[in-house]
Parts: C-alpha cells; structure tokens; sequence
C-alpha cells in the first residue's frame, strides 16, 4: 500500500537515525527524504491516472470499541499537500549541511518523525486519527526550537506548545461532539464521512458552537489575528530548519483543517461566521503588512510577510467560492516554496556576514552576483510577480474575495502592494548599494547551498510558467470540496 509506505517509511528512519551518530545521521535523513519524495511523485502519478486507486487507501479498525479506524487516503488536497511535504524536506536537510548542529541524531530524528505526523495529517480519514497525528506533529518541532533555538527559547517555544495544544483540545471537544451526532446502524463513528453527516444535521446554534471549537485550533496554527502572536518570536528563535518546517509546511495544517475538516461539517455554521473570519483575516492581512515595513530584522520581516499571506489564503477560503478555495490550495504550494527558499536566504546572510540587520547590509550584489540572482528570482515568487509559482493562486484569491465582497477584496490585495513594498526594499538594502560596512565580506556558497536555491527557483518558475498539473487537482478538489458544502 502506497499510502502506508508515505507514513511508515519516515517514521522507520527516523528511528535508524536516532541511533546514529554525526554525518552518518544526516546523510541517512538525506536519503531517505528523497525516498519519500519519491513516493510522494509516485502517489500523485497515480492520483492523477486513478484517483480512486486502492494504493492510496489503507483502513482497519484501531480501537474497536470506539469505532476508531487506522484509515488514511489521499484526496486531491491531501495528496498536493503530501507531495509538498516531501519535496521540501529533503532541501530543509540538505539546507542544514553548511551547519553543525549537536547531536545530529536527534536534530534529524526529529525531522523525519514530523514529516510522518505531517504526512498523517493530510492523509487522515478519521477525526481520532486526524487528532492523533495532529498532536504528534507538535511534539518534535517542539524539541527542536527547544533544544537548537536561539536567545529565550525556552519562554518562546513554550508559549508556542500552550498555545497550539490550548486550540486543540478545543478541536478535540468539537470532534467529540460531532463524534456523539453520528449514529451508523446503531453505533458511533468517527469516519470523516460520517462525522460530514452527524455536522449537518446540527441546527444553527449547534454548528456555530462547532464551528468556532474547532477553527480557534485552524487558526492558531496558521495564524491569523488576533491568533498569531506567537509566530514571529518563534520563527525569529527557531533554528533555520525549524522555521522552514513551521512556515513550509505546518501552518498548512491549519488551512488544510479548514477545507476538509470544518468547511463541509459545519455548512450553516460558515453562513453564519464566515464573514467574521474573512475580516480577521483582512485585519492580519493589513496588520501583519504594515508591521513587515517597519522591521529592521530580515528574519523577523519574512515571519510578519507569511502572517499576511496565510490572511490572504484564509479569507479565500472563508469566501466559500470556487476560485477562493481553489487560490487558497494553489497559494499553499507557492507559499511553502517561496517562505522556505526566504527563511533560507536569510540564513545564509546571518552565516556570511554575522547579521540580519537591514541598516548593517549592502552591496552583496558586487561580492556575489550568482547570490542576488537567485535572491530575486525567490522574491518575485514572493510577491506574485507573473510567470512565478505565487502569481496563479494570488490572482484566484483576490478574484474569490471580490466575489464575496468587493470591499474586503480591496483591503485584502494591499498584501501585494505592501508585500512588493517591503521585500523590494530588504533586497534593495541588502543586496544593492555601498557596503555599509567595509571589513563585511561575502564569500562564495556552499555546493549544498547552492542546490537549494536553484531547486528552488526551478519550482517558483517551473509552477509559474505550467501550473496545470497542480492547478487541475486543486480545481478537482475544490469542487468535491463545495459539492458537499451544499
């Protein structure tokens, strides 16, 4: 089973690497990585040929008198989502070669046990199972801001596990309820189906109470205001791996819990409260924005930027049509590409010349010309510039917001305005200009650094010019997706 391999393999080597020591670690992480990536392209082979194909179903009781199910299956966002996770790992490995991080074992142990609970989450068809794997995700990611994080980690990283575990009981209370509302042949279940079944025979007042149980979990983990204060301090203090694992793929989670876990559950309660969400998710938009313009640290900047994005992605999907929720899933893959080739840049620097301070850099260009390059092709992705990977779901979102509401759409797109604004101006203060400080010096990239930011530009502009193969799953997926919303 296909499905099965996607989750068992990191989670079997992640086990083989615990036991390792120094680059033997690191170079089985590396290996298997791209195993999995290559199961992943496998999976969506043969999504795309049989999207019905018993390889990316798997079910069997787990806790028979719960009617709890091991069940896992990729649909279509399921499947973009999996395809995502292993292809930005192996490069969030790769990106940690120029590094020395202690105990390298655990550092890439830990790595590998996440992305199996990431790949569980999207694969998950049983809301016990979807929680279990949820849960799982927090826990290395925890480990890892905690044991290789920067100045304070342990306050930061603590408020970011409160926070984060506080939401999911509340999703766990929501899943319970919907849990006691199913009823098939006489017992309770817990299948994604069943619990689609047991929300919409909820009344007005029942599906809100939902609603809101289980999006303040979604929206911790995006974040979107005023859910968000924990973000910033923890990708700031998190090690580069980290934040790229935080902002690439885990805050996927939410928008992904969204669409396929409250969306079709709670119909009437996103009549009632969807307008509600879109404007949180406006203000984050603006708010997140203007705060990015201010900041002097390049780290910090590209963390406000990815609050203002995930805005965007949210209030497309709260906008409940079409072209929003089919913008939202195709700026979910243009984001985690685009924010971990950022996170990475901006350790690069830091590595090179000591700072992240924009006030403190300049003239990069003149001492390594291949660098800015590279450096700008990431930022127009960025910013949605066309013909790169951000442009096709930026311009699907705001069409979808217009359609909600023209006003909320005329906020909304200030993030591409402020976003061109404030990353135009980091590349301009870093890259462009005198050297603001004449013994700073920037020598040539590492090899390994180097293979991760052309793969990475690759994507930006290989999903830019041909997006088709993504954008036709995404649309399919949609469709499913509003179909049992009405």
């Amino acid at each position: 089973m296909l499905i099965v391999l996607l989750i068992a393999v990191p989670l079997l080597a992640s086990l083989l690497v615990f036991l390792m020591k120094g680059n033997a670690a690191r170079n089985t992480a590396l290996f298997f990585s791209v195993v999995e990536f290559l199961l992943a392209a496998g999976a969506f082979m043969q999504f795309r040929h049989h999207s019905d194909s018993a390889l990316l179903h798997f079910d069997h009781s787990w806790v028979a008198a719960l009617h709890i199910h091991f069940s896992v299956g990729l649909d279509g966002l399921g499947l973009l989502l999996t395809l995502l996770t292993g292809f930005l790992v192996p490069l969030i490995i790769l990106s940690s070669f120029s590094t020395s991080y202690k105990n390298p074992q655990n550092f890439y142990g830990l790595i590998l046990l996440m992305q199996m609970a990431l790949v569980g989450v999207f694969a998950s068809n049983d809301g016990f199972l979807f929680y279990v794997f949820w849960e799982l995700a927090l826990i290395p990611i925890y480990f890892i801001c905690l044991i290789w994080g920067g100045e304070q980690r342990a306050a930061i990283t603590f408020k970011f596990f409160v926070y984060t575990l506080f939401g999911s009981l509340f999703m766990l209370i929501g899943f319970i309820y919907l849990y006691n509302h199913t009823n098939v042949d006489g017992h309770k279940s817990w299948q994604i189906a069943d619990l689609y079944n047991a929300g919409r025979s909820l009344n007005v007042t029942q599906q809100s109470a939902v609603f809101w149980l289980i999006f303040i979990a979604f929206a911790i983990k995006m974040p979107i205001f005023p859910f968000h204060t924990w973000q910033p301090d923890t990708y700031v203090t998190a090690p580069t791996q980290g934040t790229m694992l935080l902002s690439g793929i885990m805050l996927k989670m939410g928008t992904f819990g969204v669409i396929k876990w409250l969306l079709p559950i709670v119909p009437l309660g996103i009549e009632q409260w969807g307008s509600t969400a879109v404007i949180l998710s406006v203000i984050g938009i603006i708010y997140a924005s203007l705060i990015a313009l201010a900041q002097k640290d390049f780290k910090r900047l590209i963390a406000y930027s990815s609050i203002a994005h995930v805005g965007l992605i949210a209030a497309g999907i709260f906008s409940g049509n079409q072209q929003g929720i089919q913008g939202a899933v195709m700026q979910m893959l243009a984001h985690g590409v685009n924010v971990v080739g950022l996170f990475f840049i901006a350790d690069i620097i830091m590595r090179h010349t000591g700072t992240r301070d924009l006030t403190k850099l300049g003239g990069i260009r003149s001492m390594n010309g291949n660098f800015a390059v590279l450096f700008l092709i990431i930022l127009l992705g960025s910013v949605a510039l066309p013909l790169t990977n951000g442009f096709v779901g930026e311009f699907l979102l705001i069409n979808g917001v217009f359609q909600f509401s023209a006003i909320a759409a005329v906020f909304a797109g200030l993030t591409v305005i402020l976003g061109a604004v404030y990353m135009l101006r980091s590349y301009q203060a870093i890259m462009l200009g005198e050297r603001r400080d004449s013994q700073m010096t920037f020598g040539p990239l590492a090899s390994t650094d180097k293979i991760v930011l052309v793969v990475i530009c690759a994507a930006v502009i290989l999903f830019g010019v041909y997006p088709k193969p993504l954008n036709d799953i995404a649309e399919e997926g949609t469709r499913a997706i509003l179909s049992m919303m009405k």
